[in-house]
């Protein structure tokens, strides 16, 4: 057997590699038009690899080569293969009906043209990007217009990885959801894909639906999750008037067999490629469905979350006397989480850009993410602002090329990013924050010196005691 996967990112790239890891006797491709990417999958230098996933490095080094091939050739990977992933990026809109909230299908649709355009047999087309409920749909009309009588079989394996713990997941998942129309010949492909899945996974975690139950299965996991998040973090601004401990009621409910204690770790806002992309597609879809209640419902959760990020800046600005013009902040941390390069979504971004909109000087260290891609960022922020529901009377000046370079200097070293600081802001939660010589670090800055925890990672009474003016999410002030 031999499986092509379109799209060589974060989904397609680590998801292949533990399937040509389990089954050696399938011959698996990933495909891509960025050479620069496939280059990097390529590099002899197992250390290049365009993705940083704990033990995918390991896997990659065993199998490229052997059962697992990258390549930019799509058309030949296409016409070769018997099951096709399509695992290409799903961003959120940046223009016309639905901007800033519908899912863009382009490459999707791209995808899907392509292959009807190229197959010369039958294939299973298996939909691995998140997607809105009913894209299969669109899918099989393209693929089903082919001009060669071919015929096509279109599933919904939708991914659920935790980036950071990807590997871990893919190995053990708490599930594998597999959905397809329910013939005989679409039977007969849900089976093919659970047996591959089946060489590793048990039987009894591989779930098997209609193909809209398992495309709307994937938003409503995203959206559950990242309400939990807004949730806390809704508690954790009244905790901070109050004189509660989030970090004790989060345990506190979370030992509720019927609630549970995972996410509910109260932050500075939840960042990534999914939360807020999947919940924006689900209150577009209630809307488009006239189910305006529904969407609104979901709408607040990616309000609380902007919220969170916004009341993190404010309470920086206000702490440092209101004014922050020419002050140094360290940022300790820029990716959206720990253990991983990826920086989508990621809180850091969005509170840089409010500090420098009163002109503060940003100084970032994060000890994955590279500087070009830092810029990038904050570049891409100012280009496709996403209306925030909290800006109120605040207009935001969009920043130059130059301005940000200005503003932000990005360092290869912790305790010269926090040389002479004002504040530090930690906003990734990297275990390595936790180690450092923070009487060093204190020694070094402007006094008062101001530590913001954005993660709630560090330890509050060791930094107080050692002189440091502490604030931490959700904790008494």
């Amino acid at each position: 057997m031999k499986i092509t996967c379109i799209g060589a990112g974060y989904v397609g790239g680590p998801t292949m590699a533990v399937i040509a890891e389990k089954c050696p006797d399938i011959e698996v491709t990933i495909v891509d038009v960025n050479e620069q990417r496939i280059a990097a999958w390529n590099d002899e230098n197992i250390d290049n690899l365009p993705i940083f996933e704990t033990g995918l490095h390991e896997i990659v080094k065993k199998t490229r080569g052997k059962n697992l091939f990258f390549s930019t050739d799509i058309n030949n990977a296409i016409h070769t293969a018997d099951i096709i992933f399509i695992s290409v990026n799903t961003p959120t809109k940046t223009y016309g009906v639905g901007k800033d909230m519908a899912a863009d299908l382009k490459y999707v649709e791209l995808c899907a043209r392509q292959i009807a355009a190229v197959a010369e047999g039958s294939k299973i087309v298996v939909e691995k990007s998140t997607l809105p409920v009913r894209t299969a749909e669109a899918i099989k009309t393209i693929l089903a217009n082919n001009k060669k009588g071919l015929q096509f079989q279109v599933l919904s394996n939708p991914e659920f990885l935790a980036e950071g713990t990807a590997i871990q997941d893919l190995h053990n998942p708490d599930r594998v959801l597999i959905g397809g129309d329910q013939t005989p010949e679409g039977l007969n492909a849900i089976e093919t894909l659970t047996s591959i899945y089946a060489k590793w996974i048990p039987r009894e975690r591989i779930i098997q639906t209609n193909v809209w139950s398992s495309e709307l299965s994937k938003l409503t996991a995203n959206a559950f999750l990242a309400q939990r998040i807004s949730s806390i973090n809704s508690i954790s601004a009244l905790c901070e008037q109050t004189g509660a401990d989030i970090d004790e009621i989060a345990r506190a409910i979370g030992a509720d067999s019927r609630i549970g204690s995972k996410f509910l770790k109260a932050s500075v806002g939840f960042g990534g490629s999914c939360f807020q992309k999947d919940i924006l597609n689900l209150v577009y879809l209630c809307r488009h469905f006239n189910l305006p209640e529904v969407a609104e419902y979901w709408e607040q959760v990616i309000i609380m979350n902007d919220y969170q990020k916004t009341r993190f800046s404010n309470k920086i600005i206000k702490t440092l006397f209101n004014t922050i013009s020419g002050k140094k902040i360290a940022f300790l941390g820029w990716a959206f989480k720990k253990d991983t390069n990826d920086t989508r979504e990621s809180a850091a971004i969005y509170i840089a850009d409010e500090l420098m909109q009163d002109r503060a000087e940003i100084h970032v260290y994060d000890p994955k993410v590279s500087a070009d891609k830092i810029y990038a960022d904050l570049e891409y922020l100012q280009l496709h602002r996403r209306k925030h529901h909290n800006e109120g009377l605040l207009q935001y000046e969009q920043l130059s090329h130059e301005e940000i370079r200005k503003l932000v200097t990005v360092h290869q070293n912790p305790f010269n990013a926090c040389k002479d600081a004002h504040a530090i802001a930690l906003l990734t939660e990297w275990d390595e924050f936790k180690t450092y010589n923070w009487q060093q670090i204190y020694e070094n800055m402007f006094k008062p010196a101001f530590v913001f925890d954005g993660r709630n990672v560090l330890n509050r009474n060791e930094l107080t005691n050692i002189g440091f003016e502490m604030y931490s999410i959700g904790k008494p002030l």
